[in-house]
């Protein structure tokens, strides 16, 4: 059974693999991930019940056994997923990693945050004309007086250097997928070098220097939100710098992640010149 809004039962129905879902922060692998670039995964089971406790004293061993898993068959069920994925990327000789699912899921956060910007431009435009025609005076008690106030004009954004890096990660991504399909066996030096190239991939996205304020979180399409904790925010440099309507950090967030991503395509086409060879 799928559960889900409209949009993403239908999505689920229609691909032939899981869209990958972003990470956050609170778990195990926010180190590994968001410090040293990484790849990482974090995977479970649910959706039928959400359980009404976590991290309390009625989450124990006994509650556990008694109500959540007596049979352990969810626990077993992970354990087997997890045990043949380890031994899926022990026993290939080319690691099973493709990037298809990378930026189809790229393009999607691409569209998130230009939507972003229209909706506070949309929302600006809003709010100072309600303030200006006197709408919110006219509304407000006059025992409990409230502070209204206009905002300046938002500016148009180039992301230019998103969209064409992101569209050279596609073709790069499609590349990859027909080159590792119709490559014959390689050479040992050949294949060390391949699979070097495929596990450190990740570290092309991070950068020494961090995030905003934040430079302990070095990559730059997954972070913990700033305000939100636990809660992730896709491309952190971009995103909440139009949310804050820092105009010029988000014009250089862009410019960032748009050098982060084509470094990611090198890694990618050197992994095809290799399949190649």
């Amino acid at each position: 059974m799928v559960n889900g809004s409209g949009e993403s039962k239908k999505e689920v129905l229609s691909r032939g693999d899981i869209r990958i879902g972003a990470l956050g922060s609170g778990s195990d692998f926010t180190p590994f991930l968001q410090h040293l670039g990484v790849s990482a995964m974090n995977v479970g089971y649910g959706g039928e019940d959400e359980g009404g406790e976590y991290h309390s004293i009625y989450d124990s061993f006994d509650h556990y056994t008694r109500f959540k898993d007596p049979d352990f068959a969810y626990g077993v069920t992970l354990a087997k997923t997890m045990g043949r994925t380890v031994l899926r990327l022990a026993n290939a000789d080319v690691l099973p990693f493709e990037f298809q699912n990378f930026s189809n899921t790229l393009q999607n956060y691409g569209t998130e945050v230009k939507a972003l910007l229209e909706n506070i431009r949309s929302k600006t435009e809003d709010n100072n004309r309600l303030v200006k025609e006197g709408h919110f005076a006219a509304a407000a008690d006059p025992n409990e007086p409230i502070m209204v106030k206009t905002y300046d004009e938002v500016p148009y954004i180039n992301f230019a250097p998103l969209e064409n890096s992101l569209n050279r990660l596609n073709k790069s991504a499609n590349t990859y997928a027909s080159a590792v399909k119709n490559s014959n066996k390689l050479a040992p030096a050949k294949l060390e070098a391949l699979n070097q190239l495929l596990y450190t991939i990740e570290r092309t996205l991070t950068l020494p220097e961090g995030l905003p304020n934040r430079p302990w979180y070095k990559h730059q399409i997954y972070a913990p939100g700033f305000f939100t904790g636990y809660g992730v925010k896709t491309i952190p440099s971009v995103r909440e710098s139009i949310e804050q309507r820092k105009w010029k950090e988000a014009e250089k967030g862009i410019e960032i992640v748009s050098s982060v991503l084509n470094k990611y395509c090198d890694q990618i086409d050197k992994a095809v010149a290799l399949l190649g060879e």
